[in-house]
């Protein structure tokens, strides 16, 4: 069987919603404090194929898939939201479309593609006991995070208490970034903003 495209898994999710939480999505989704944002006008009163469209058109493939999930968590969602990381996650399994932080074993030779017998292994996974110990402002990186709903307030709270950046960045590891390739993605794409010369050095190794 093909694998699912995620224009499809999205329209699949949104399709599965009561009307009264299709509505809840349409304004949330209007309500939404990030860039770029969704005038009511695009959604109001629109099934879910329109949704989904918007979506894509919006933030595009790779960006749709956090969107959706933070505004489906945001109306209470929650079981669609990990349902919808987890058939993402499933079916992107060596492809660029829902996260180009997934790097391929070949990146390095600058040819794209990986060598035999490699598997793909996320940034976020590849890097990890250097960025637990290289990321020294972590504390914009979790405000981030909560806000786009990777982590609650009662972690956010927890990690922030803690000492040291180290001890900090082996929390959430530990915690909120075992818990898809969606909030691994979403935490890739905050790296990149917090901190673009470490990603840029790592992304190089």
């Amino acid at each position: 069987m093909a694998p699912k495209t995620v224009r499809k898994l999205l329209a699949d999710t949104l399709e599965d919603l009561s009307e009264q939480d299709l509505q809840k999505f349409r304004h949330q989704l209007v309500d939404r404090r990030g860039e770029p944002r969704v005038r009511l006008r695009r959604v109001e009163g629109k099934d879910f194929l329109v949704l989904t469209d918007v979506l894509v058109s919006t933030f595009t493939e790779k960006g749709a898939v956090p969107v959706a999930v933070e505004v489906l968590r945001d109306i209470d969602c929650n079981q669609d939201a990990e349902r919808l990381e987890e058939e993402v996650a499933k079916q992107s399994s060596g492809s660029s479309d829902v996260s180009a932080a997934r790097a391929s074993c070949g990146a390095n030779d600058g040819s794209g593609k990986a060598e035999g017998g490699c598997s793909e292994k996320h940034f976020v996974d590849k890097h990890k006991c250097q960025l637990i110990s290289r990321v020294s402002n972590v504390g914009p990186i979790l405000d981030e995070l909560l806000e786009k709903n990777v982590i609650q307030q009662e972690t956010y709270d927890k990690i922030r208490a803690l000492a040291t950046s180290q001890e900090k960045m082996r929390e959430l590891f530990s915690t909120s970034l075992k818990a898809s390739e969606t909030c691994k993605d979403i935490f890739y794409e905050i790296l990149k903003k917090n901190e673009p010369y470490l990603v840029d050095d790592l992304q190089r190794q």
